[in-house]
């Protein structure tokens, strides 16, 4: 299944502690029964009385107790994201489950075609969520939602806070007012895109020196890199924003974080992906990321390059899993390419994070990486040979000791007939002894008795 129990029970745990506060108390879900279990004959009157509702559209269950668990635990997560947004004053938001199994006409009529997907339903846009389905996370990527598509920037304090959003893909505009035509393109745009990417717009003159921008133009930011592009031929049309977005919307850094996991995961480079650990927190991590982002700012135009960062600390319960998976310690910062059919790996040696490489070094890598030169599948096939290897060398020393225990027996057999041999000459000997000795027992014998016979002859004479 697309959620993982350990991500989601970690997440549920909100609910747990108390620091005896009030106000610092975390929800704790109350019993009441909020998620509604959508079919053909409610679902429609559900609908409607929510501004916003956010469907489940989960597999079947079916008899496996692990799979009945497993999707208890997810109803549960979604029953405690319903409670805190019933508290929502602004909107009124609703929850639903349809099942794969049971209710395939309602996500037809929905246009829901991947099932264990949750959809987000809003007055004109569906909006399909692909992080992790934990109540906080799927709440906070609902009020996301609910914000306008287009911030706009007015003053330094939001400039400043433009400038610190590194982390996503963001869009900034400099438009004559609201009522701009060439606002309203760009406005729409951004809903196409909305919340995944950031869409930014001022019509402050000294905010648009600031970001250097001319009227009607648009600069977009990859991630972690600090000079933005931007875009060719304003004033633009919709069409032409969307075009050029979806043809740069791989970045060549970008992080996986638990409202993108799936997204990020599913949007491999010919089935891998180079996958980066680093703690940010940790000194050696924080290096090994400014590494990584001079790496990203010099090769920003090579298409086929996209490094994914994965901070430990953002996913703490997949670390044994990982470590276990791709034979690494996270403890140091790694970076890898990574099969994501069978998760094979291979890992760049960096002496547990005591020598980092530099960037000229870690270019050199990845350049060998995308070449094919580094490959999980090839790294396989090297193990492979070796256990080929292995197997001959066991049949040769078995050939060499059954050699050896043939000659063996034959030495063995030679022995015996020699032994043998000897016996049989020792027994002819001794038979031949014993005859001599028998035949002379019969000579003297013979001597004896006609000595007897002498000697009764003598007796009788007398």
């Amino acid at each position: 299944m697309k959620w993982t129990w350990v991500l989601v029970a970690v997440l549920l745990s909100i609910a747990g502690l108390s620091s005896g506060n009030e106000s610092l108390d975390f929800p704790e879900y109350d019993g009441k029964d909020r998620v509604h279990d959508l079919n053909a004959k409610n679902y429609k009157s559900v609908m409607k009385k929510y501004d916003v509702m956010v469907v489940y559209y989960h597999d079947h269950p079916g008899s496996s107790r692990v799979a009945q668990r497993q999707f208890e635990i997810e109803e549960l997560a979604l029953e405690l994201a319903a409670q805190v947004l019933d508290e929502f004053d602004d909107e009124d938001i609703g929850v639903g489950l349809i099942d794969a199994k049971h209710d395939k006409v309602v996500a037809k009529k929905l246009g829901l075609d991947e099932s264990d997907s949750i959809f987000i339903f809003t007055d004109d846009e569906v909006i399909e969520y692909d992080g992790e389905l934990s109540a906080d996370t799927l709440v906070e990527f609902i009020f996301d939602v609910l914000e306008d598509p287009v911030e706009i920037i007015d003053n330094s304090r939001e400039l400043k806070g433009f400038k610190n959003i590194e982390e996503d893909i963001k869009l900034v505009g400099y438009f004559k007012s609201h009522k701009s035509e060439h606002f309203d393109a760009f406005a729409d745009a951004a809903e196409e895109f909305h919340p995944h990417i950031k869409f930014f717009a001022t019509f402050n003159a000294k905010v648009a020196k600031a970001l250097e921008l001319k009227l009607n133009e648009v600069d977009f930011y990859e991630p972690f890199i600090e000079d933005p592009v931007v875009i060719p031929g304003k004033p633009y049309s919709e069409e032409e924003l969307v075009d050029f977005i979806e043809d740069n919307d791989r970045p060549t850094l970008r992080k996986l974080q638990p409202h993108n996991m799936y997204e990020i995961w599913d949007d491999d480079m010919d089935g891998e992906h180079i996958i980066a650990f680093a703690e940010e927190s940790d000194p050696d991590g924080f290096e090994f990321l400014e590494i990584l982002k001079q790496v990203a700012e010099d090769n920003t135009d090579n298409p086929d390059l996209s490094i994914v960062w994965i901070d430990p600390d953002d996913f703490p319960l997949l670390l044994p899993h990982w470590e276990k998976t791709f034979g690494i310690d996270l403890s140091s910062p790694q970076i890898g390419v990574v099969d994501t059919g069978d998760s094979d790996s291979v890992w760049m040696d960096m002496d547990d994070g005591e020598d980092l490489p530099s960037v000229d070094e870690l270019e050199d890598w990845i350049e060998d990486a995308l070449s094919g030169e580094i490959d999980p599948d090839h790294d396989d096939d090297d193990d492979d040979d070796d256990d080929d290897d292995d197997d001959d060398d066991d049949d040769d020393d078995d050939d060499d000791d059954d050699d050896d225990d043939d000659d063996d027996d034959d030495d063995d057999d030679d022995d015996a007939a020699d032994d043998d041999d000897d016996d049989d000459d020792d027994d002819d000997d001794d038979d031949d002894d014993d005859d001599d000795d028998d035949d002379d027992d019969d000579d003297d014998d013979d001597d004896d008795d006609d000595d007897d016979d002498d000697d009764d002859d003598d007796d009788d004479d007398y």
